[in-house]
């Protein structure tokens, strides 16, 4: 396989979960802070974030892109829960909701111990109907990406919500800013990204805990860091290797965190996603545009 531009080769695996004559295609120009991707593989599309200009946009391979949602109150994250469900993080309303399948939107999660959340930034649903999210502030540090505030929660915690009670629980206290996250694909780990944030000293690691029967994490520990950037969304494929969203595009780290190589892309990416019939094309979010190039690898994609 001749290599590609497209490529940044660190280690000889790595191009077994590449296609070096697959292109790096642009989908989409036009978003002010592209994020959230997320496949409808039920309906052949793909639903993302344009933050700072209020709306959720849809990509199908027939159409290409038209406006999903406006306003959306600062929508970032998004993912789908296994009835197919859309769950969004809400930097303007400082929440989590659900958008059920006639188009009503529920509450999940604004409030913990009495005081309103940051700005839910990125979700994940685990199989048993638990949805986990992250709390940093950057949806109030100014008006660009939601409404600048004073933050209410005294530490940017990572929580979950409970499938049957709906309770809200901090699992993780003691990040500076947490970001991404996704579940190891036999979900017996929890990886969680920190990115920091200009305010603070910027860690560019991410973090794996073990995920107990009760929804508890423990052995908290480092699995890797960004040599470019920060960290920020990522996601897995079938094998257990982490595609993350860097400064200089998608870093590609196997099981035990080695980098094994990185698909460049010219604008920072800010996440991705695994999807198409196969759930072997990584769709990107990058700045002010979406990507997608495909791969050797398929994606853990639920529904």
């Amino acid at each position: 396989m001749a290599d590609s531009p497209h490529y940044d080769i660190r280690d000889e695996r790595f191009r077994s979960l590449i296609v070096g004559s697959a292109a790096l295609e642009e989908l989409y120009r036009g978003c002010r802070w592209a994020e959230g991707p997320v496949w409808f593989s039920d309906l052949d599309c793909l639903i993302w974030s344009d933050i700072p200009n209020q709306r959720m946009m849809r990509w199908t391979p027939d159409s290409g892109a038209s406006v999903f949602r406006s306003p959306s109150n600062y929508v970032n994250g998004n993912t789908r829960d296994r009835q197919g469900r859309l769950i969004s993080c809400e930097h303007g309303g400082r929440r989590v909701t659900r958008t059920e399948h006639d188009g009503r939107i529920t509450v999940l999660a604004d409030s913990y111990e009495g005081k309103r959340l940051n700005s839910p930034n990125d979700a994940v649903v685990h199989s048993d109907g638990s949805i986990w999210f992250t709390d940093p502030t950057y949806g109030i540090l100014s008006d660009y990406e939601g409404d600048k505030a004073e933050p209410e929660q005294p530490t940017r915690n990572v929580y979950r919500i409970d499938p049957l009670s709906g309770a809200i629980k901090a699992v993780v206290r003691d990040f500076i800013q947490p970001n991404g996250l996704a579940f190891s694909p036999d979900e017996a780990r929890l990886y969680i990204a920190d990115s920091g944030s200009a305010k603070h000293e910027v860690p560019r690691h991410i973090r794996v805990f073990d995920v107990a029967a009760d929804g508890v994490l423990a052995n908290g520990r480092y699995f890797c860091s960004i040599d470019n950037g920060n960290p920020d969304g990522f996601r897995f494929d079938v094998a257990g290797n982490l595609w993350c969203g860097a400064a200089d595009g998608v870093h590609c780290f196997d099981t035990d965190g080695t980098l094994l190589g990185k698909i460049l892309v010219q604008q920072t990416v800010s996440n991705l996603t695994f999807g198409g019939p196969k759930k072997n094309r990584l769709f990107i979010t990058a700045t002010q545009s979406l990507y997608s190039i495909y791969t050797a690898t398929n994606g853990v994609q639920y529904p």
